[in-house]
């Protein structure tokens, strides 16, 4: 499947991968990550519907001509996408990091937005970076004043940033399966094909900190005091959550499930953090059900 390109209105490109006619689903990938990691679920869902995955900016093969400082920059992106392909209304799935990009679209775009589907998310009330003390154990009070302080972050941070400098593929492969392929491996193919595209990603440090001070809840948190704009959401919502997910804790999705009054919450067993790796026939499945 080849990526194809649109130039936004912001003078971005955008890449993304497209199969079907029908009804649009737009998919938004996590962070370390591409369109290429759905791959998985694109195959298993029919060609009566209109599937695109796309690149986020700075990810894969889609531009970086300006740094971003939100994922509401993100979801805006998004909007942008669809305008230009001229899609007026999409369901709208977003994996770990993806998932605040799609809360924050369906909260700012609502009536672009036909259903809401989160996949392993981050809480909408923020994925926090802690300050690590001189052992680099977390200081739970202490969040990084800027990006390049986060930049700095010996654990979370910096080795990744060196990682993506160096294209070490055996670190990244590494990384994944400390966290992410807790349950299954993808095929070593797969997994080739899923770490040369992680390894495109240029924009480490603005997506940590745009999940860090991510908050659409009316609570402070580390980084910011929130703006309550998870209230806006009102489309029906599916989530997932793996029981073996190491990434996102299970209160972050139970957070999502209780802020979102028209969702319904599957958790998925066993599993970890990529269902899409994990359990992808039954995850089409219950997405097919629940946009039909």
């Amino acid at each position: 499947m080849q990526k194809k390109f649109v130039q936004l209105k912001n003078g971005e490109t955008y890449a993304y991968l497209e199969k079907g006619q029908g009804p649009v689903m737009i998919l938004i990938h996590g962070n370390l990550s591409s369109s290429v990691y759905y791959l998985p679920l694109i195959e298993r869902l029919p060609e009566n519907i209109r599937v695109i995955a796309l690149d986020l900016r700075g990810f894969g093969d889609s531009s970086y001509l300006q740094r971003f400082d939100s994922l509401a920059n993100l979801a805006t992106d998004v909007q942008l996408f669809m305008s230009e392909l001229k899609i007026d209304k999409a369901t709208i799935v977003g994996w770990s990091l993806g998932g605040g990009v799609a809360m924050e679209f369906a909260s700012r775009y609502p009536k672009s937005t036909a259903k809401l589907i989160l996949i392993n998310s981050t809480t909408h009330k923020g994925y926090p970076i802690f300050k690590k003390d001189q052992n680099n154990a977390p200081i739970l009070t202490e969040g990084y004043k800027s990006k390049d302080e986060l930049a700095t972050d010996p654990l979370q941070v910096k080795p990744i940033l060196e990682a993506i400098a160096t294209e070490n593929a055996f670190f990244m492969s590494y990384i994944y399966d400390l966290t992410i392929y807790t349950h299954q491996k993808p095929t070593p193919e797969a997994n080739q094909l899923y770490i040369k595209e992680t390894l495109k990603q240029r924009c480490l440090v603005d997506a940590d900190y745009a999940l860090a001070c991510l908050n659409m809840s009316d609570t402070p948190n580390l980084y910011t005091k929130g703006d309550g704009s998870i209230k806006q959401i009102k489309a029906d919502t599916l989530m997932f959550w793996g029981n073996l997910d190491k990434t996102v804790p299970e209160y972050m999705v139970l957070d999502n499930l209780k802020a979102l009054p028209n969702a319904k919450y599957v958790k998925l067993e066993p599993c970890g953090h990529s269902p899409l790796v994990d359990q992808p026939d039954q995850l089409a499945q219950e997405i097919l059900k629940f946009i039909q």
